[in-house]
């Protein structure tokens, strides 16, 4: 399960390590950044067909000022830049990214100081720190939630919101093995119909909203362990000492039958915020 545009093969699940090997393994994996490229081997993911990092890169070259909301660990705002040189498209102005963890903070000024971004530590609920119709460009990829008033302040006229993210029910499957039956409204204001009408509520027109629904597969327990540490609102107060009984459960029902197999929702949005009309 890697964090780029593609998607990774597997080699298949390591049924012959002991459970509790496995255990500590998916438990001593660090968990900044949003870098997946440990889970290679051990779990697949079904990329959106629209490519984000790929697109972003693209969309980078017409920008003068842009803005990466909730930028993680700096992966892919660092892999857009870098594919945008690599085409030889100019660079934008001035690039700003927030954070509001503050190890992923420090893991993305190291990774993007290099290329001149800037990293501003944001709790995700507090207003952004820049001026009105600072940015051309405001990005995001799989924001805790968008808070779209402040999205369409820090646009200019004329600007674009361009961002993946997750959208209803995502990985649900796994939830709800370890949680139970959810109710069916459960993680509805992510539903990309609801973000339509916030986004146009906060003055923004859509120019773009596309979703997709995506294979997940889990090959060994140990990857399991690690996606629930890092994916920490998947199941809040998930520790391998409180859900070990229906961990081994799940081990025992990966080797015997293979791979877990979920589906994320991703959903692409695009806003534009209206440009100044010219008075009569």
């Amino acid at each position: 399960m890697s964090d780029d545009d593609r998607h990774q093969g597997t080699t298949g699940g390591r049924t012959g390590t002991a459970f509790r090997e496995l255990l500590a393994e998916g438990a001593a994996v660090p968990t900044e950044g949003w870098d997946f490229s440990w889970f290679e081997g051990r779990a697949t993911e079904e990329r959106p067909s629209w490519g984000y990092a790929v697109s972003l890169a693209g969309r980078l070259a017409g920008a003068g000022a842009v803005l990466d909301l909730q930028t993680g660990g700096g992966e892919v705002l660092d892999f857009a830049l870098a594919r945008a040189a690599a085409d030889a498209a100019p660079a934008p102005v001035l690039t700003v990214a927030t954070e509001g963890w503050p190890a992923n903070a420090a893991r993305a000024t190291a990774l993007l100081r290099p290329r001149g971004v800037a990293v501003v530590a944001v709790p995700e609920t507090s207003p952004l720190p820049f001026a009105d119709a600072a940015f051309d460009l405001v990005s995001s990829r799989h924001p805790v939630r968008p808070r779209w008033s402040e999205i369409a302040r820090v646009l200019r006229p004329g600007g674009t919101y361009f961002a993946q993210h997750v959208g209803p029910r995502s990985v649900y499957e796994l939830v709800e093995y370890f949680l139970g039956p959810q109710p069916e409204g459960a993680s509805q204001d992510r539903h990309p119909d609801r973000e339509r009408a916030e986004a146009e509520a906060a003055g923004l027109e859509i120019v773009d909203l596309r979703a997709e629904r995506l294979r997940i597969e889990f090959h060994d327990i140990a990857a399991v362990v690690h996606f629930l540490r890092k994916v920490i609102w998947m199941v809040p107060d998930f520790t391998v000492e409180a859900y070990e009984p229906r961990l081994r459960a799940l081990h025992e029902r990966i080797t015997g039958q293979g791979p877990f197999v979920a589906h994320s929702t991703r959903h692409l949005v695009e806003a534009r915020r209206p440009p100044v009309r010219p008075s009569a």
